[in-house]
Order: C-alpha cells, then sequence, then structure tokens
C-alpha cells in the first residue's frame, strides 16, 4: 500500500500508468491514468496534461516559453495543456 503523499507523478503509457514515487524506482502498472484521477483526493492531483497527473504538493513554477511546462521540486518539466494551463496559472 503506498500513500498519496508519496506520489511525484503519474504518466500514462498507452493502457499503462507509470507512477513515480518520492524514493525508489518508477512503477508501471496496467491502469489508464482516467483510474488513478478518479481514486485519488482531487485537491492534492492535477491534471496537468493528458498524459500527466501530477501531486501539486512537488510544483514549484511553471515556464512558460513557446510551450507552457511545469517544473516540479525534483528538477523534472512536465508539458502543461493548453487548456490546463489557465487554471493552473489562476491558482
Amino acid at each position: 500500500m503506498v500513500q498519496a503523499e508519496q506520489i511525484i507523478r503519474i504518466t500514462s503509457v498507452s493502457n499503462y500508468s507509470k507512477i513515480y514515487f518520492t524514493a525508489g524506482n518508477p512503477m508501471t502498472v496496467a491502469k489508464v491514468l482516467h483510474w488513478f484521477e478518479d481514486r485519488l483526493p482531487a485537491q492534492l492531483f492535477a491534471r496537468v496534461h493528458r498524459s500527466h497527473l501530477v501531486n501539486r504538493q512537488f510544483m514549484c513554477d511553471i515556464k512558460m516559453s513557446r510551450h507552457a511546462n511545469l517544473v516540479l521540486s525534483n528538477g523534472e518539466c512536465i508539458p502543461i495543456s493548453r487548456r490546463k494551463k489557465r487554471l493552473l496559472i489562476a491558482v
């Protein structure tokens, strides 16, 4: 069993999802991203792109260039969809 606070982000890979944790290696599971979105707390996780679900605690900055990218506390950059960009900037 994993605590939701230990999940940094979840990435969609076809009909699988790859879960990235604060400690340890990522895990690939046979669930679609929407399954996680329905079960994880909405106040803790944000869907920033059709293939990325991110823990809000690890969001640091938004880089605006030709395309918007979300910078996480571990240094990773995640693309933000055009529709989600307005929602993230407002928060």
